[in-house]
């Protein structure tokens, strides 16, 4: 019988939530897992009661900056652990895109000891960030193929 990892298992529920992504931008989803049970997920989407890109278009200030009508996947599962008491203190991260310098500040101060992603991001900085900080990362690697 061939069972997947739980690697596995984290790695494409991540991929259903991206579905749920309200901007066309940016489609990543995030699942926060410790001890082996997942406390949070996360997807882009516009803060609660706010309009969404697919309903009110993109909200680009700068080619470099990228759609800021839109909260990204991580940042949204950390704030949605917070709101509800759930520490994030060394969590793991399993995201379909690794994660923006920005994300990657956020990551860090919430405690998250490591990284897990399927795609890297056209920005390594913030990878590179993580790991000179002691926070482990690396490249998901579909081992049922």
């Amino acid at each position: 019988m061939k069972r997947p990892s739980r690697v596995t298992c984290f790695m494409e529920t991540a991929k259903i939530w991206s579905e749920r992504g309200t901007c066309p931008r940016g489609v990543v989803g995030v699942v926060l897992v410790k001890d082996n049970r997942i406390i949070s997920i996360g997807y882009v989407g516009s803060p609660p009661g706010e309009v969404h890109c697919y309903e009110g278009g993109c909200l680009i200030r700068s080619p470099e900056e990228g759609c800021i009508r839109t909260i990204h996947a991580e940042i949204n599962a950390i704030l949605f652990s917070a709101k509800q008491g759930i520490s994030t203190q060394g969590t793991t991260l399993y995201t379909t895109l690794s994660p923006c310098f920005r994300c990657c500040q956020v990551i860090l101060s919430a405690g998250i000891s490591e990284v897990i992603y399927l795609e890297e991001y056209r920005d390594k900085v913030g990878l590179e960030y993580l790991k000179e900080r002691g926070v482990k990362v690396s490249q998901y690697v579909d081992v049922m193929k």
